[in-house]
């Protein structure tokens, strides 16, 4: 498969080609876009596409990491 898609001057997208939808946060792993977010995107205004991509940063601590494992075990 070409990656020729994800170069096209289109635009601006926070997509990172790491799609799945968080259960508990309904937010992307990836981008941090919620699903209303990433269907519209190509529909909104540059305006609102900024907005949403200086909120993105504050969103990230949402999701917490995988506590499984040795260091899940370590804890406590």
């Amino acid at each position: 498969m070409s990656d020729e898609i994800w170069k096209r001057d289109e635009i601006e997208s926070p997509c990172v080609k790491l799609c799945a939808i968080h259960p508990e946060e309904k937010i992307c792993v990836g981008c941090y876009r919620s699903i209303a977010e990433i269907t519209g995107w190509s529909r909104m205004a540059p305006s609102e596409r900024r907005a949403i991509m200086d909120a993105l940063p504050d969103r990230a601590p949402r999701l917490q990491k995988r506590r499984g494992g040795r260091a899940g075990r370590q804890e406590g």
